[in-house]
């Protein structure tokens, strides 16, 4: 128990990264848009956590046209449920660590 926080992933370190996992753990799939507003965020801002959550492995971009209209939504993967729980249980742990 003695190194639990090194056992957090340094994924989540950042608030926008942890928001957006923790909005995906709960729906299966967010747009761009209602991410943004959820999480009061800038496109970009939005953009370069999603590039690197995707890059890990967390997150999937899906990209595509409805008409001529670009529509982005995201979804976690499995690994990054897998991931994201560990984390959360880690936390869980140095809360309810006596002393």
């Amino acid at each position: 128990m003695k190194h639990a926080i090194h056992q957090l992933n340094k994924a989540f370190d950042h608030r926008v990264r942890l928001g957006v996992m923790a909005v995906l753990m709960a729906n299966e799939e967010v747009s761009f848009g209602d991410l943004k507003e959820t999480l009061d965020l800038t496109d970009g801002n939005l953009a370069s956590h999603a590039a690197a959550l995707e890059k890990a492995g967390y997150i999937q971009v899906n990209k595509q046209f409805i008409g001529k209209k670009p529509n982005t939504t995201f979804t976690a993967t499995k690994e990054g449920r897998q991931a994201f729980q560990e984390h959360l249980d880690t936390l869980e742990k140095l809360l309810r660590r006596d002393g």
